[in-house]
């Protein structure tokens, strides 16, 4: 019989499956706080729980993360882990360290088949969704190697204050698992984040954000990238299917229950192509009547992409005009470039890594219970 993945459990999941032990519920949620706040890998650590339930979890449990094939620090502190989901899959998360924030982001599908122009990740193309317990054993596994280098021990000391789901993958194609995964970020016996702190990017899945809206809200970012139909048709092919006038129709619906009464809209940088004065006029009008702010992204170039990154005046200049007319506006700031950790870098080797995954696979073991 397969040990279920304790990982992948929220609270009523696991609520249900002690219970199903003969255990009284109030065990599920000490097993949450063992596994989630403390980082525990094996049941024999769990001192306040019975043997006799040890024995039981042992027989049909286990708490298994992503193996590590790779663990990199960027000479600005940022942290990127290689990890090894099977079958010759390799997903990337990364830490990015801030004076007054901790912020992990992680990925929920190996490959994306969202096929931005200006991604390097989708064009290695789309393998499979992550599970439940493969999204969370990301943060699982930072947050206690981080707590770790750090030297901390107390279990109410957390190094990670904010979860951003930007990395591989489209989130909303992968709704059933994230959607558990967010409820364990938030769930006070696990990791207690606020739903201002927990961050959903998307391309534009309309119908799914709506569905986010109804099941889990929380922060909302929009890869937008382009102002018109015309431009954002050949930068974000998904826009074919959901245009412009419905994206912004979804915004202003999701900002109804968002925890945050503005939606962020990321806009990468592109030399020539979408960073003119009239694009950001564009803007201005396109976002009138939605509540938001913009992330504006140099481009992280990667082989064969043909595309450049704005010259750093373009983009002060882009940003100007956005500022003027109220949008609150950001520029991202690189990180991570060394260890390709930057946006849109993510797995940018990945095919050469997935063959080091299928080398690896069989010699290095899950991180599982006694």
């Amino acid at each position: 019989m397969d040990r279920v993945n304790l990982l992948g459990l929220d609270a009523a999941e696991l609520k249900h499956l002690v219970e199903g032990l003969d255990e009284k519920s109030f065990r599920a949620r000490q097993l949450s706080r063992w596994i989630h706040r403390r980082g525990a890998a094996g049941f024999d650590a769990m001192t306040d729980l019975a043997k006799s339930l040890r024995g039981k979890l042992a027989q049909c449990a286990q708490i298994a993360a992503p193996v590590v094939l790779r663990d990199s620090t960027s000479v600005d502190g940022s942290r990127k882990w290689l990890l090894d989901v099977g079958q010759g899959n390799a997903i990337e998360a990364v830490f990015i360290p801030e004076d007054d924030r901790g912020t992990l982001c992680i990925s929920t599908q190996a490959g994306c088949a969202m096929n931005c122009l200006f991604c390097s990740t989708g064009k290695q193309g789309f393998n499979r969704n992550l599970t439940t317990a493969e999204i969370v054993g990301q943060l699982w596994l930072a947050e206690h190697a981080l707590r770790a280098a750090n030297g901390i021990t107390a279990e109410h000391e957390r190094v990670i204050s904010n979860v951003v789901l930007m990395g591989m993958g489209e989130p909303l194609q992968n709704l059933d698992a994230v959607v558990p995964a967010l409820r364990l970020m938030l769930d006070g016996d696990a990791y207690g984040l606020s739903r201002r702190r927990v961050t959903v990017s998307t391309s534009g899945l309309v119908r799914q954000i709506d569905k986010l809206a109804e099941q889990c809200p929380v922060a909302l970012a929009v890869s937008l990238h382009a102002p018109n139909d015309a431009l954002r048709d050949r930068l974000v092919p998904l826009n074919r299917k959901h245009p412009l006038r419905e994206l912004m129709a979804a915004c202003r619906r999701y900002l109804r229950v968002a925890p945050r009464d503005f939606i962020t809209f990321e806009y990468v940088m592109l030399d020539g192509i979408n960073d003119a004065d009239a694009h950001a006029r564009e803007l201005v009008d396109l976002v009138a009547d939605v509540p938001c702010k913009f992330n504006l992204i140099p481009f992280n170039s990667f082989p064969g992409s043909g595309l450049a990154r704005s010259t750093a005046e373009r983009m002060r200049a882009f940003a100007q005009i956005l500022t003027a007319a109220g949008v609150v506006t950001t520029t991202r700031k690189t990180r991570g470039d060394d260890i390709d950790a930057a946006c849109g870098q993510l797995a940018g080797e990945v095919r050469d890594r997935t063959r080091l995954s299928e080398r690896r696979a069989d010699r290095i073991p899950h991180v599982v219970a006694a």
